[in-house]
């Protein structure tokens, strides 16, 4: 299974990459297990400063941004092999 955790302080992009994640993992029958992160402290656990941030199993994959969807298809697919 697949581990996703979206770092965030609830921001509109926070909520875009949430979103982003679940249609990808749906969309490629993925198991995965997506957890939204707003507690600022736990944010320093993955040296994240910007959000939103994405942490595909326990490797951050980006920050400050979002990704493009293609990106975000990629590395989902990846850390399922």
């Amino acid at each position: 299974m697949v581990e996703i955790k979206v770092l965030g302080t609830g921001c509109p992009n926070c909520h875009k990459l949430e979103s982003m994640c679940h249609e990808v993992v749906n969309d490629l029958g993925i198991d995965a297990q997506i957890e939204s992160i707003t507690d600022m402290d736990k944010f320093m656990d993955y040296g994240v400063l910007l959000t939103p941030a994405l942490v595909i199993n326990g490797e951050v994959k980006v920050q400050g941004k979002l990704p493009l969807r293609p990106t975000l298809v990629n590395w989902i697919k990846q850390a399922a092999k």
